[in-house]
């Protein structure tokens, strides 16, 4: 049970530090020792108070207008979602995905050396926001969502609040969907309440220390995680 307590605390640290790629962190840890159905459960239901807190903290920082349709489309993409994953195999797709989540990263990592560029066009943003939507609520991932956002908002504190804010419509949904299909059970419950005070303690940590980082340290450790857990979904489905 002590790997579970680690893995609580490094990914809601990591979730406080950054906004996402908890889910990999916890995920990348215990997968050697457990099944997956034993851990999504339990860190779905971990990272939903844990959004809820960091969409609270940045209740001052939240657009509404471009939170409010990509919450639609995260709905929408798990409905979608849950069909295609019956009918079709996922493994292809999320090795496309991975590609496109490394080579976001990778020219979000470019414009980190470059002079700051006139801003790009809205339809074009808007095309890669609904994109990531979708992507997200297919595949669970929230590493193209927090790409577009880190790219529309104009700090690491605005993309925290906003993209944990869309995490709490998309984990409602989830646990919902979850509870109905009987994979939220009580031994998974029991488990929650077992981790989640390594959980707060990790977020709370993750938050601290984001604030005693620079801006382009924390951004740059934003992209490394981007890069990382498309090169991990690749690597499962290959």
């Amino acid at each position: 049970m002590l790997i579970w307590f680690a893995a609580a605390f490094c990914a809601f640290f990591i979730k406080g530090l950054c906004g996402f790629a908890n889910t990999l962190v916890f995920t990348s840890i215990l997968s050697f020792g457990a099944a997956n159905f034993e851990i999504t459960p339990v860190e779905l239901l971990l990272g939903f108070p844990s959004n809820a807190i960091l969409a609270w903290r940045g209740k001052k920082r939240l657009l509404p207008k471009l939170i409010l349709p990509l919450g639609a489309l995260l709905l929408a993409g798990n409905a979608v979602g849950a069909f295609l994953l019956k009918s079709v195999d996922p493994g292809p797709l999320k090795i496309l995905f991975g590609l496109a989540v490394i080579a976001v990263g990778a020219e979000m990592l470019l414009r980190e050396k470059k002079p700051k560029q006139t801003e790009e066009p809205r339809l074009i943003g808007w095309i890669i926001g609904l994109l990531s939507g979708v992507l997200s609520g297919l595949f669970g991932v929230g590493a193209l969502l927090a790409a577009y956002l880190s790219r529309v908002t104009d700090d690491s504190e605005t993309m925290k609040a906003n993209v944990s804010a869309l995490f709490v419509t998309e984990n409602l949904f989830r646990i919902l969907l979850y509870s109905g299909m009987g994979i939220i059970t009580a031994a998974s419950l029991k488990t929650v309440l077992l981790l989640l005070p390594a959980a707060l303690l990790g977020l709370l940590c993750g938050i601290v220390s984001g604030k005693r980082l620079d801006e382009r340290t924390v951004r740059r450790l934003v992209i490394f995680l981007l890069m990382l857990s498309g090169a991990v979904l690749i690597g499962k489905n290959l």
